[in-house]
């Protein structure tokens, strides 16, 4: 099976990231996109109560999708969330023999040094990377390929703002539990 994950922070999930997801199924072959909603990202100061919220949002997204699937590997950890461990539990869990591909964007990608223990990242991870808006400094010595998706200007800071760009169920869901206001 060719897997590929998707964690990120979701804070929500919106429009951008399932075209992200989509496009990566239909353009890379893979049998299943894994999102992994980080419980705490360690670059980002997050309101603690809000990650029981964002898994949720992740699910009623993903439900879109019969091939998208949601880890709680990370939101059950209840701590920092590291990629690099999280890489090295869906390896084993998967049984990947290859390295795992890994969708992110380019606003991310760029600070990818900066992450714990990035340099034991680099033989494990093939990154699908996706234009947000932010130009890539030299990346040598890291596994990645552009994804040639044109740049979806949506964000989720807009989103906690206005709720428009995502998705009925989130959107819905925003509002019943009075988030982001």
């Amino acid at each position: 099976m060719k897997i590929c994950i998707f964690p990120g922070t979701f804070n929500p999930i919106h429009e951008a990231h399932l075209k992200m997801a989509e496009f990566a199924l239909t353009n890379y072959g893979f049998d299943k996109v894994i999102f992994i909603p980080s419980y705490m990202p360690p670059h980002k100061e997050l309101n603690r109560n809000l990650a029981k919220h964002r898994f949720n949002m992740v699910k009623l997204a993903a439900a879109a999708n019969p091939k998208f699937e949601v880890s709680d590997i990370e939101y059950k950890n209840e701590g920092k969330s590291y990629s690099l461990i999280t890489i090295k539990k869906i390896i084993a869990e998967y049984k990947i023999k290859e390295k795992l591909n890994f969708l992110i964007g380019t606003d991310a990608f760029e600070k990818i040094d900066s992450w714990y223990k990035a340099d034991e990242i680099k033989p494990l991870v093939h990154f699908i990377v996706f234009p947000r808006g932010v130009k890539l400094s030299d990346k040598s010595g890291w596994d990645y390929e552009m994804a040639p998706l044109k740049f979806l200007d949506i964000s989720s800071t807009d989103i906690r703002k206005s709720h428009n760009e995502t998705i009925k169920e989130v959107k819905e869901y925003i509002e019943k539990n009075d988030l982001y206001v």
